[in-house]
């Protein structure tokens, strides 16, 4: 029996043939994206570790670099409430659009048990996109570029050493706006390496 003649082979309607060749162009014409992370609880470096090897670990993203480990003072909290932050930033390239990136690294962060119980408080890990490509967007459940990063010696440091010609879209080169906001309270643990996914 042929296909033609075979009633349960249908055609492929043209809609899912088109979405099928935007898909093509998509993985073909990856996007670069900036993420920080941050662990204050636990053990803060292997969570770290296990929360770059889930991203590289999803389809359609690939991690490209990983910074020196950072550890600071929790920001936004009294001094001396709450556990130092080890913090690191790795590049991607990634076929995922904003909004399913955010939700895997959603994901990560419920899978290494994050509580959000209140605004800055202590957490296992803390995923979050700095930059997708040059997209600005003021979505509410994600805004593009992060509207704190600029201001964050703890995100620009290390996404200063994994890519000095780094630039936040509409705020400027990420090593002219590190050095406007300095590097008190931030320490390199030189001690401490993160690697990239097998």
């Amino acid at each position: 029996m042929n296909a033609q003649s075979d009633p349960t082979v249908q055609p492929v309607p043209a809609s899912v043939v088109e979405a099928v060749d935007a898909a093509d162009v998509t993985l073909s014409n990856p996007k670069w994206a900036v993420v920080a992370l941050g662990a204050n609880l636990g053990n803060r470096l292997e969570t770290l570790q296990g929360a770059i090897d889930a991203l590289g670990d999803t389809p359609g993203l690939r991690v490209k670099a990983v910074s020196p480990v950072y550890e600071t003072e929790p920001w936004g909290v009294e001094p001396g409430s709450q556990p130092s932050y080890l913090n690191a930033v790795i590049s991607v390239k990634t076929t995922l659009p904003p909004g399913s990136l955010l939700e895997r690294g959603h994901a990560i962060e419920e899978a290494f048990d994050r509580v959000r119980e209140e605004r800055w408080g202590p957490r296992t890990i803390d995923v979050d996109i700095i930059a997708y490509a040059d997209v600005v967007s003021a979505e509410p459940d994600l805004t593009l570029p992060h509207p704190r990063a600029h201001q964050r010696a703890f995100v620009l440091a290390p996404w200063n050493d994994i890519d000095p010609e780094a630039q936040i879209p509409g705020q400027g080169p990420v090593a002219a706006l590190l050095a406007s906001v300095g590097l008190a309270g931030l320490t390199q643990r030189t001690d401490l390496e993160l690697r990239l996914p097998e």
